[in-house]
């Protein structure tokens, strides 16, 4: 069972509740690859009274007819769900033009009483390692946020300053407490929203495997060897670290080094661009 949630993040979580009311905008920002595991619904009935801004960043590591079709299904009335490239800068304008729409009845009603025109106030939240500073710092256009392939790189709150019209509250990720559904859970520690010493990293790389196989077999296969996955986890691994001279003493394949292998690779991009919770079909089949 993989779960992870550190007392820090508890403490942000407080952090979030607290800041809230100062904002007036909120940006939730998930993995393109796999959106709907990594939202975290209790963190945002924090702020559900909130105009928001879906993000599905990381777009450039999942499939784009994929996130095309996400971007339909999750943009709704007052939270349009907007597909963005942090390390391209695909997607930043849209994001930037959401926010300026989601503030623009909040700002009228502010000079409606006779104040003078602010900037709009932002809270960006996530859970943990979906590219949350890299997004924020192509919105800004220069490394504001601190950037890391951990997760866990944000631990307090900090403002940045995007423009003349957008201060956006940077909050540290924040994983639910529990996986109520385990799959969640595998895909998270897939893409490394969860520390990689708290789950089993042969069972989460060889459920990736199979995740990825009818998409990006050709390039499994000549990336690590394979001409099929055998039903056997292990099997799978000790072909992978026996291509790649993953070896110990008296030629013993390291399983954990292979599977660290296709994870990180998997992370990178190497394999190519793959979407591990493809939407649903569109109903009637259109």
């Amino acid at each position: 069972m993989i779960q992870w949630f550190p007392g820090h993040m508890a403490k942000a979580r407080r952090i979030l509740q607290e800041n809230a009311p100062l904002v007036d905008v909120v940006l939730e920002i998930v993995d393109a690859r796999c959106p709907l595991a990594s939202r975290n619904p209790d963190l945002m009935a924090l702020v559900a009274h909130k105009p928001q801004v879906l993000i599905l960043n990381k777009a450039d590591l999942a499939d784009p007819a994929a996130t095309r079709l996400w971007v339909e299904r999750l943009n709704e009335p007052g939270r349009p769900a907007v597909a963005l490239d942090a390390v391209r800068g695909t997607g930043a304008r849209e994001v930037l033009a959401a926010i300026r729409r989601a503030f623009a009845p909040v700002l009228r009603a502010w000079t409606a009483k006779g104040r003078k025109p602010r900037p709009a106030r932002v809270m960006a939240v996530g859970i943990p390692n979906v590219g949350k500073s890299s997004a924020i710092n192509r919105l800004v256009g220069a490394r504001r946020a601190p950037v890391g392939d951990k997760p866990g790189v944000t631990r307090g709150k900090q403002w940045i300053r995007i423009g003349k019209d957008v201060e956006l509250l940077d909050m540290p990720g924040i994983l639910v407490p529990k996986f109520e559904d385990q799959r969640d859970g595998l895909l998270l520690a897939a893409t490394g929203a969860i520390k990689d010493e708290v789950f089993d990293q042969r069972e989460v790389a060889n459920h990736l495997l199979h995740l990825i196989w009818e998409s990006l077999g050709a390039a499994v296969a000549e990336r690590y060897g394979l001409t099929r996955l055998d039903p056997e986890p292990v099997a799978n691994l000790e072909a992978i670290g026996r291509f790649r001279g993953l070896l110990r003493a008296g030629e013993q394949v390291d399983l954990d080094a292979a599977a660290q292998l296709v994870l990180r690779e998997f992370r990178e991009g190497r394999l190519g661009r793959v979407t591990l919770q493809p939407p649903d079909p569109p109903p009637g089949g259109e």
